[in-house]
């Protein structure tokens, strides 16, 4: 096994005594499969132990851009104070871990993805990346939180509720790409095996759903399920990959599935005519380092499977980016060898915030900065040029 994760000891004491005081708990999540799967894990934990947790929150990409923000800590703020914890984000959120303190929250950060210049100024961070941390670098969010739950569970962490844990690891594992060695190799073969006899309605309906076709192996359902769990589709707040994980009604998660697969159609032609535009708009802007694009009637949900696509077919650094009225938020894709957030950092003046991995990840900026974020960009990867 790895070394222990940085920190993750500090967190289980921390969580163990605002249960023991019944302290307000916070638990504030990505809204992907990732982060939708940390949230539970940790929930259903707290749970267990006898704790509550006092309201989960997620933040909208569409509209608040991605991590903590300003909006969403102002709605929270009548909780405070409060044990605040960050889920798949909050690295690169100093400037908001540090309006969260003044609100009189304390702040614990869970995440995964690479640390920026500084830390943000929490209570206590977690990050296998970060400076000392001597643990395994490839885990998703949610196999820290697995780590972090056997902690806190001890004794109690029993066969049944590993198993069911193990599940939403793998799932994570998998829709963040993340290594499929070390750890992840026992998160994904074990969680894997749970999945065909998981209790959670959810899965269950998956598996029956006639969205598989016949002779499709474990691994090609596995990832169907992903690519609809793993759409930012945010109800009364809530990502679709938490209401159906968490949902005890197979009534319910087949109604969802259904709707689900439905936009799925949609969503499919929404990439289609996306990455047209851009190949035509590629195609008269020239052959530079970079693929720079934006617009202002983008879905910003749509940003990312694009950039994806259009990063593998040019297999140049790609910068797409939703054009709002005074900011811009982007999704980045890197070709194999090249880091996006080494680069952001190069140019991390004129941005607001960025992050993630290194080869997707994201950023927001104001508009006047537009120009110049693609000038420094076209230095900092024209020496990769040829």
């Amino acid at each position: 096994m790895s070394n222990e994760i940085k920190n993750l000891k500090k967190v289980a004491e921390r969580i163990k005594k605002a249960i023991k005081n019944n302290e307000k708990i916070i638990l504030y999540g990505d809204a992907d499969l990732d982060g939708a799967a940390s949230v539970i894990i940790l929930q259903e934990t707290i749970k267990n132990l006898g704790g509550e947790i006092t309201t989960i929150y997620f933040p909208n990409r569409e509209v608040e851009g991605y991590g903590m923000n300003e909006e969403a800590l102002n709605y929270l703020k009548n909780f405070s104070p409060a044990l605040f914890i960050t889920l798949d984000c909050g690295i690169g959120n100093l400037k908001e871990v540090e309006l969260a303190k003044k609100l009189g929250f304390e702040v614990i950060v869970i995440d995964h993805h690479e640390i920026l210049e500084e830390l943000p100024k929490a209570e206590i961070v977690v990050d296998p990346k970060q400076k000392g941390d001597k643990s395994f670098k490839g885990l998703s969010n949610a196999g820290i939180i697995f780590k972090l739950s056997e902690m806190l569970l001890g004794d109690s962490f029993t066969e049944n509720l590993k198993k069911n844990f193990l599940e939403l690891v793998a799932l994570a594992t998998l829709a963040d790409m993340m290594p499929k060695e070390d750890e992840n190799k026992f998160f994904i073969e074990e969680g894997l095996k749970s999945l065909e006899n998981s209790w959670r309605p959810a899965i269950k309906v998956f598996f029956q759903s006639k969205s598989f076709e016949k002779g499709e192996n474990l691994h090609q359902k596995v990832f169907k399920i992903i690519s609809l769990l793993n759409v930012r589709n945010l109800e009364n707040r809530l990502p679709v990959a938490f209401r159906l994980l968490t949902t005890s009604s197979e009534g319910e998660a087949e109604k969802i599935i259904e709707i689900l697969l439905e936009k799925r159609i949609q969503r499919k032609e929404e990439i289609e005519d996306l990455t047209k535009e851009l190949e035509k708009m590629i195609g008269k802007t020239g052959d530079g380092p970079i693929i720079f694009q934006g617009g202002s009637n983008w879905g910003f949900s749509l940003l990312s499977p694009v950039a994806s696509i259009i990063c593998h077919n040019y297999q140049k650094p790609t910068f797409l980016f939703k054009k709002e009225e005074k900011e811009s938020q982007g999704a980045v894709r890197m070709p194999e060898g090249f880091n996006g957030v080494e680069a952001m950092k190069k140019c991390s003046k004129l941005l607001e915030t960025y992050g993630g991995h290194p080869m997707a990840a994201g950023f927001r900026i104001k508009n006047e900065n537009l120009e110049k974020f693609k000038e420094c960009l076209i230095k900092y990867f024209s020496k990769y040029a040829n």
